[in-house]
């Protein structure tokens, strides 16, 4: 391994930074316990708004906000790396102060301005294709969290076979619903059920993007790459559609789940109530308990803003394609597009170091002409033309 190109005081800062933001789970923080129990009460009508549980945390938020305020960004001395870890730095503090007022009032506000809320453009985006997509519901084979695990087991040894040193495992996690990653950890809930339909997208979405990302974020000198760059949601997010959409899988029902979440953002920040939102993405053709699920991930611990980033993420990933950029830098590790430029000239200076591993679902012929082509789309209602529903 060659030696690390930074400053002592950047590599230390920088490995600071690093470790704290592993020392908690925030998505798993902020995401309740109780979901699936909650969701056939309210399903059945024995309850109007829910009222979800949540897990003890690990360390206090107030323990780790007093270690992030011990850590003096100013000492970074290049100053591209410095500009990167300030963000980091602050994104790292909102995280926490959300952490601190969960179910809270502020937790809505700090969200916003972690994550935003949703532009108009945004909104006129996701409006045209809940009305233009028709809705297609998931039918056929569904796999439970044990035949979904084997799947991703069976990517991971993929990546693997091609770099032994890959640090990334897959695991049935009590404690999740659902399928999520964190840190360098596929997460599945033993309830999760997969459609066969959409289980290599999922994985393409979850291993090939998030996972790959981590890896060869890991292997940089900047360690905070690994873990992920100030605002690195919304870009990992879109990144990780478009490798459903490389592959061939970005489904009706799917770009309709990405527009669901944006317009129920939306209706959250403008006072509609857990049930609004519910009754009027049943009334959109969701199924009642997938309407369920994109509702809660909104209200939880108070209001989350974050899922307006993914449909967001797509569409800005699609104009980068359009105005002639490429996606090759963003396997360098996890950081957000506006931050590109800093990335960049990074790599120019030799900082960074190559991918370890390139995503399977971009080293491939066919996927880069799907890619080649969406990116010529301008109507988001069309990004699903050509790929079986």
């Amino acid at each position: 391994m060659s030696p690390n190109p930074l400053a002592m005081v950047d590599q230390a800062i920088d490995l600071q930074l690093s470790q704290l933001s592993t020392s908690f789970r925030f998505i798993l923080d902020v995401t309740p316990t109780d979901a699936d129990d909650v969701k056939d009460s309210f399903l059945a009508g024995d309850i109007a708004e829910p009222e979800f549980t949540y897990r003890d945390y690990i360390i206090e938020p107030e323990v780790l906000h007093t270690v992030l305020h011990s850590i003096d960004v100013s000492r970074v001395q290049d100053t591209t790396v410095a500009a990167l870890l300030r963000n980091k730095h602050r994104e790292l503090d909102l995280q926490l102060s959300m952490l601190r007022c969960r179910g809270a009032k502020d937790f809505c506000n700090l969200s916003i301005e972690l994550f935003g809320g949703v532009h108009q453009d945004l909104l006129t985006a996701a409006e045209s294709i809940l009305a233009r997509v028709e809705p297609h519901a998931w039918s056929g084979e569904r796999l439970d969290a044990e035949q979904f695990l084997a799947l991703a087991n069976e990517e991971i040894d993929y990546y693997r076979s091609l770099e032994p040193d890959v640090d990334i495992h897959a695991e049935i996690n009590p404690d999740s619903t659902g399928v999520m990653v964190s840190g360098n950890v596929l997460l599945i809930g033993p309830e999760a059920s997969v459609s066969a339909d959409r289980a290599n997208a999922l994985i393409q979405h979850e291993v090939g993007t998030h996972l790959v990302t981590q890896v060869n974020g890991s292997h940089q000198p900047l360690q905070v790459m690994g873990t992920g760059l100030a605002g690195y949601d919304e870009t990992q997010e879109g990144l990780a559609v478009l490798a459903e959409l490389a592959c061939g899988e970005l489904t009706s029902s799917r770009l309709r789940q990405l527009a669901g979440r944006v317009l129920t953002v939306s209706r959250m920040l403008n006072g509609a109530t857990f049930r609004e939102c519910w009754e009027q993405l049943v009334q959109e053709g969701f199924r009642p308990g997938g309407a369920f699920s994109t509702v809660m991930r909104i209200f939880r611990s108070g209001g989350l803003t974050k899922d307006a980033c993914y449909l967001r993420g797509l569409l800005d990933l699609l104009g980068h394609l359009r105005g002639g950029g490429e996606l090759e830098a963003f396997f360098l590790g996890k950081f957000a597009l506006e931050d590109l430029p800093l990335i960049e000239e990074l790599n120019a200076r030799g900082v960074l170091s190559a991918p370890v591993v390139l995503p399977r679902w971009y080293d491939d012929e066919a996927t880069r002409g799907r890619l080649v082509e969406a990116a010529s789309i301008t109507d988001p209602t069309e990004l699903i033309q050509g790929v079986a529903a």
